[in-house]
């Protein structure tokens, strides 16, 4: 049976019969070695550690859901508008721009720009854990000043303080998750924090409806703020319980807790075979990226070519989530009260639609879980991209007719494209940037790619609500033609990651390198020998001496090589 932690090989079968007896007489030799492994093996191990794993990044995923959708129906409520007068967009207050409405909701995407890009140079210093509980605490103290904001001014800076944190989080905890998370079922693990995101947003939406009718206190905007609180609290107690990646500990030289860590998320003892293979893939991948990189920093070898095609990988992080965003999704997460209010619905029957809308967006993320490991990467996002251009073109033609009747369908046609991108591009573009990228360069590309999503993010926040005062539905037009763009770009330039360790993408990008083709038509391969394979070492450069050299400070030499 193959490490759950790395794409199957055809070796594998000869494997099995020494794993046991011979594993164990293998590493007999180092006795301090094996000591460290075990003083650092985690409290939680197997399925139990990988379940909690999911749980606590979940629990930040829920948290990032939460906090873009919980401004949705505030907007428009009595008490916060009494507060925020300036957020109010009708004829009685001709002065005020929407601009000004649409500026405190984007404002939060700018602090997660900053917390995003802040992650290239703290990122990979504290570590995966140490930095997600960072994200989580600033998080806590924005939420604090949300709540207890008595002007514009305020909230403003709350929200910037707020979004820090969380770009904090989105920048790591796909990485930490995918760096824990076995190849077969990485997607479909990942996939669960996208539906955790909806199931966030679900949350705040049904909040904002029950404390709707607290009209004569502030707790009718304060409480749903203050809410976000509990979730941070429970992921930053939760981060205490878990190990770090071990990539990452393998990167830093801490060699002893990396194989602790491997042996943890499989549930089978250090000395096994299985565990040593993904070990020594690991190992391998940092050797080969420290070739490649020489002596440059991390973030200097994001704009490098070569066989790790770094600059290439990075750019496709960067690009997949500008494009969730530039699909026109958060028009819907944030302003979902506002719209169904324009098409002639009154302000409770908008709460509960919205709710409705956010629940089986909810709903419709969870088939992704079941279909990205099964069907893969590109197909779906391809479908989502295709689904969504058409309902755009719909929404435009309705608009333009504008009748009671188009107005229904065009209510109905906002749960219809929410279902195409929760299947296609909802968790998607948290997934893939972590595969995409080597180890050597995860923490800084991870960094850029969100800092991708929360410009356009901010981008399509700021401007929807001036265009639809301006141009009306005509909007509907432009982000038709955005969703457009992303099907042939998709089909073209996204190599397919699915089945594949992350150092596997490794070898992909050195063979399509070495033999002058796309990487596109390489991962869609069936012959790409698995990383941590002599077949592999060749294309990435790595020499059996140099191998053995590199690994003979923790003294676990690979089974198949303990006589060279």
């Amino acid at each position: 049976m193959s490490s759950p932690l790395r794409s199957p090989r055809s070796s594998d079968v000869d494997d099995t019969p020494r794993k046991t007896e011979e594993s164990v007489a293998v590493h007999s030799g180092s006795p301090d070695f094996a000591a460290e492994v075990e003083a650092a093996a985690p409290l939680l191990k197997g399925p139990r550690l990988t379940a909690a794993i999911a749980f606590v990044a979940g629990t930040g995923f829920t948290l990032f859901g939460y906090d873009q959708g919980v401004m949705s129906a505030l907007l428009s409520a009595k008490q916060f508008e009494d507060v925020f007068p300036q957020v109010i967009v009708d004829s009685n207050h001709p002065s005020n721009d929407a601009t000004l409405q649409s500026f405190i909701v984007a404002i939060y995407e700018i602090g997660c720009l900053i917390g995003a890009l802040s992650n290239l140079w703290v990122g990979d210093w504290l570590g995966r854990r140490r930095t997600i509980v960072l994200g989580g605490i600033i998080m806590i103290i924005g939420a604090i000043l949300q709540t207890t904001s008595f002007s514009y001014a305020q909230m403003v800076v709350a929200r910037i303080i707020t979004g820090l944190g969380n770009g904090l989080n989105t920048s790591t905890v796909p990485s930490y998750h995918a760096e824990c998370s076995p190849a077969a079922r990485r997607g479909s693990l990942i996939m669960i924090e996208g539906s955790l995101i909806t199931l966030g947003i679900m949350i705040s939406y049904w909040i904002d409806f029950a404390f709707f009718w607290l009209s004569g206190s502030s707790a009718q905007w304060r409480v749903p703020i203050a809410l976000q609180i509990l979730l941070a609290f429970m992921m930053i107690v939760g981060i205490f319980f878990l190990p770090e990646s071990p990539r990452w500990l393998a990167k830093h030289g801490r060699n002893a807790e990396a194989l602790a860590v491997i042996s943890a998320l499989e549930g089978k003892p250090h000395t096994d075979a299985d565990v040593h293979q993904t070990y020594h893939a690991i190992k391998e991948a940092v050797a080969a990226e420290t070739h490649f990189g020489n002596d440059s920093s991390p973030l200097r070898e994001i704009f490098t070519g070569g066989p790790s095609q770094n600059f290439r990988r990075a750019f496709l992080g960067v690009v997949v989530q500008c494009f969730q965003q530039i699909t026109g999704i958060n028009i819907i997460t944030y302003y979902a009260t506002l719209l169904f209010e324009r098409l002639g619905i009154d302000d409770v029957k908008a709460r509960i639609i919205a709710a409705c809308n956010g629940t089986e967006y909810f709903l419709a993320s969870l088939i992704a879980i079941f279909l990205i490991d099964r069907v893969g990467r590109r197909p779906l996002m391809l479908f989502g991209a295709v689904g969504q251009t058409i309902t755009m073109i719909l929404l435009a033609v309705l608009g333009r007719i504008d009748t009671s009747g188009t107005q229904v369908a065009s209510a109905v046609l906002l749960f219809v494209f929410n279902s195409f991108f929760a299947v296609g591009w909802l968790g998607m573009t948290w997934l893939y940037p972590a595969e995409i990228v080597g180890l050597r360069i995860r923490a800084p590309a991870n960094a850029f790619s969100t800092a991708s999503n929360w410009t356009f993010n901010f981008m399509v926040v700021m401007v929807t609500g001036p265009s639809f005062n301006n141009i009306s539905w005509r909007t509907y037009i432009v982000f038709a033609s955005l969703n457009a763009l992303l099907i042939p770009v998709v089909y073209l330039f996204f190599p397919e990651t699915a089945g594949r360790s992350l150092e596997d993408m490794d070898v992909i990008f050195a063979l399509a390198y070495k033999e002058g083709v796309s990487p596109v038509k390489v991962s869609l391969r069936k012959d790409v020998p698995a990383a941590g394979s002599p077949e592999a070492d060749e294309i990435l450069g790595i020499t059996t001496s140099s191998r053995i050299g590199s690994f003979r400070e923790d003294a676990v030499p690979r089974e198949n090589e303990k006589t060279a």
